[in-house]
């Protein structure tokens, strides 16, 4: 399954290549503008996945704020540029070289994508602007199944021998997080893919799927929409909206990963420019609207700026490969 995953990757990403090679052609700097004068054009935001997921919700939140806050003087322009776990946008954003007047946000497949394909780049090419937050996730499985408890799933996960299970991206979190699980507990998967949450959950609303894991933000309506039963939780403590759902620690497991969220700009933009989407970010972080968000969303704030943030990604690029190997999923 992995060396078709990677197929597929590697055709999105000669897409891109030629993109890139388009971007040099026609420039790919500043478009006119100085560093100095930053910021005085338009600013376009990529988003690496499709409608309604994590990065959605936290990018669209971020401009949201930036516009109404009036901290971005000029229009921002936000698309999504889904495929390939996230290397067609990151690509894309990588193709703008020294261009300041393009933004992304990170996911855990902002290190893991590059860990198994040839994406060309890698988290250190870009400029690093900040760690906002990190988000844990909920395992949910069909309410059709029956299953209300983890124990519940446990037993019905050995006694098929393997279960299919699915999240957002080839060997993203998700597929991290589902991998610790099923080892520490003593079962099996199956693992499939999505590019976007709205494929995942119609997938698991149609039988297709055992059991997803994913951000409180995208099931918690599912759940209290009697659809679908959450029955454990990565994070620390319960989840205010379900503190009858125990947490993984609760149950014994440990070392589980987290989703890092972050903001980024393409390769080699000027060093203050930089330093005014930290000073800015910091601004938003302060915010009512942003405080709202990380609580409404179940998200931890965690901020690391600038080489900090580089720093922490280094330490998580390092445990994501680790644990990646260890499971087979590259070699």
């Amino acid at each position: 399954m992995y060396k078709t995953i990677v197929a597929l990757v590697t055709a999105f990403l000669l897409t891109t290549t030629l993109a890139a090679c388009g971007a040099e052609q026609s420039g790919g700097g500043m478009s006119g503008g100085s560093a100095e004068n930053y910021p005085e054009q338009p600013l376009e935001w990529t988003i690496a996945f499709g409608p309604g997921g994590g990065n959605d919700i936290m990018s669209r939140t971020l401009v949201d704020i930036l516009k109404k806050e009036k901290l971005y003087p000029k229009d921002i322009a936000v698309e999504n540029k889904e495929g390939g776990s996230g290397a067609v946008g990151w690509g894309y954003v990588f193709s703008k070289k020294g261009n300041p007047y393009h933004v992304s946000t990170t996911s855990g497949s902002f290190i893991t994508t590059p860990l198994q394909a040839d994406t060309g780049w890698t988290y250190k090419d870009f400029t690093l602007v900040g760690q906002l937050a990190t988000d844990d996730s909920l395992f949910v499985v069909p309410k059709s199944s029956g299953i209300t408890k983890w124990r519940q799933w446990e037993d019905q996960a050995k006694r098929k021998g393997k279960v299919t299970v699915g999240g957002i991206g080839t060997v993203n979190v998700d597929f991290i997080l589902h991998a610790q699980l099923a080892k520490q507990a003593g079962y099996k998967i199956d693992y499939v893919p999505f590019n976007d949450e709205g494929q995942l959950l119609t997938a698991m609303t149609s039988g297709s799927l055992d059991a997803v894991v994913s951000n409180p933000s995208e099931v918690l309506g599912q759940v209290s929409g009697g659809r679908m039963n959450a029955v454990l939780f990565t994070g620390k403590e319960a989840l205010p909206q379900l503190p009858d759902v125990p947490t993984a620690n609760s149950l014994g497991f440990k070392n589980l990963v987290a989703t890092p969220r972050g903001l980024l700009l393409p390769p080699d933009v000027p060093d203050n420019v930089r330093d005014w989407w930290i000073e800015t970010m910091k601004k938003v972080g302060k915010t009512e609207r942003w405080r709202a968000y990380l609580k409404d969303n179940n998200l931890i704030r965690d901020e690391a700026w600038g080489d900090d943030f580089e720093k922490e990604l280094d330490a998580t690029s390092k445990r994501f490969e680790r644990i990646l190997r260890a499971h087979g999923a590259i070699k």
